[in-house]
């Protein structure tokens, strides 16, 4: 590699939103022990990302400033750390960058081998890198919070899924219906057709005062709520819960964790249950597969150039994206 510097997007300190990003030249990242070094073709942005900005994470990230954001990552191996034995050069691969110390905003990332995972050629860049946060995010609440037998078996259980026309809600629409779930989903009202079409039983306009309510218009109760929205009281999902009804809190705040142990001090039955991602490279792989064969969808809001990237930030921060906001360096 004949030039040593990248372009990349970074910030210096908590705060400024998209202005508070600036487009820098940087010296190219090594690969260490059990790291492979990525030239990257596509990366996604997460509400994370800009949450950490915000400063909504402090003290914990990020570790140090200045900070480049972004930790879903797709393109090609360049280079391979000492140990890795998985990947070699000119391998297409999708990633998770390590959140704490950041890295996808540019042209070149560094990723652990452990959470890299192989692009299947029928894949493209953009498609896979929506996985990594938000489909491994969904993924997790359904099997493990959820209990979830994506193949069907299973009894029937009642799933509702909130902010469904958003990042974690499509592809928790989708997987869900891959289990035997009857799925009950709220988003904007221009996005009710399209949840639907995405294999949702029931859509609800969460604007209108039934929809606020979150009751099922065929009078089920949920056994597991997959809660991407915020800001809904547990006091509202309290009546619509089965007797061992679980809502799983995709961005728990300090009350969902309150809430969580209140629940298990008092013996309740009906849990909140945070969700803190633990992200596994199978299970990358196994979304993989199943975009492959056509079993799953990543959704694209919008595409924007890397030197553009304060306008995808900007687009991620108003919340209303349908699907997921993908940056190309």
């Amino acid at each position: 590699m004949a030039k040593n510097v990248m372009h990349a997007v970074q910030y210096d300190g908590y705060g400024g939103g998209p202005s508070g990003l600036k487009h820098v030249e940087i010296p190219i990242p090594n690969p260490n022990k059990d790291e492979v070094l990525l030239k990257l073709e596509a990366a996604s942005l997460n509400p994370f990302d800009w949450k950490v900005q915000k400063g909504m994470l402090w003290p914990l990230l990020p570790r140090r400033f200045p900070h480049i954001p972004g930790t879903d990552v797709a393109g090609e191996v360049v280079q391979v750390g000492p140990g890795v034995k998985k990947f070699k050069a000119g391998d297409k691969v999708v990633a998770m960058v390590n959140p704490l110390n950041g890295g996808g905003l540019a042209e070149l990332a560094v990723t652990k081998e452990s959470l890299t995972a192989t692009r299947p050629p029928e894949v493209s860049a953009a498609t896979a890198v929506g996985l990594p946060v938000a489909g491994l995010t969904a993924h997790q609440a359904l099997i493990q919070s959820a209990g979830i037998k994506l193949d069907g078996s299973g009894e029937e259980a009642n799933i509702l899924i909130t902010a469904a026309s958003g990042g974690v809600g499509l592809y928790a629409v989708q997987l869900a219906k891959l289990g035997n779930t009857h799925v009950t989903a709220t988003c904007g009202a221009r996005n009710l057709e399209f949840v639907k079409s995405l294999g949702a039983d029931e859509v609800i306009d969460y604007k209108t005062p039934e929809g606020a309510t979150l009751k099922s218009p065929s009078g089920r109760k949920y056994d597991a709520v997959i809660h991407c929205a915020t800001g809904i009281p547990w006091s509202t999902f309290e009546p619509n819960l089965s007797a061992n009804g679980k809502v799983i809190d995709i961005t728990p705040g300090l009350s969902a964790v309150a809430n969580f142990a209140l629940g298990k001090l008092t013996f309740s039955k009906k849990q909140l249950v945070p969700l803190l991602l633990s992200p596994k490279a199978q299970n990358l792989d196994y979304l993989l597969k199943l975009v492959g064969e056509g079993k799953l969808k990543t959704i694209i809001d919008s595409k924007y150039p890397l030197t553009k990237a304060e306008d995808a930030w900007a687009k991620s921060i108003d919340g209303h994206a349908t699907g997921k906001i993908i940056v190309e360096p």
